[in-house]
């Protein structure tokens, strides 16, 4: 007759007591690890979105109407964003984008209406 001792373990080997050690050290440095790049990640934008301009501005690719704008200057230009003109705020309403992402939205748009 087989007799069950509640008291036995699943671990039976060493090899097996070695895999849940290195688990249980594994598994939450990874999740702590996902959590907080979850936390600091900055939601980027959807490619697939629809490109619509806004309270007068030029859709990209506008070649009429980015060219009078583009003749001012990149300098001009970026100037433009971080300071805010006419309904756009500064920095287009994100006070956390630094001058060069600024300046490397508005080279990329110049790219694209060129």
């Amino acid at each position: 007759m087989d007799v069950h001792d509640p008291h036995s373990s699943f671990i039976k080997t060493p090899q097996q007591l070695v895999v849940v050690i290195l688990l249980a050290f594994l598994v939450p440095i990874i999740v702590i690890i996902l959590l907080v790049q979850l936390a600091t990640s900055r939601p980027g934008a959807d490619p697939a979105a629809h490109v619509q301009a806004v309270a007068g501005a030029p859709k990209p690719g506008d070649k009429a109407a980015w060219g009078p704008r583009i003749q001012q200057g990149t300098d001009t230009l970026v100037q433009s964003v971080i300071k805010g003109k006419g309904a756009m705020p500064p920095k287009a309403g994100n006070p956390a984008l630094t001058d060069a992402e600024i300046r490397a939205a508005v080279d990329f748009l110049v790219s694209q209406s060129k």
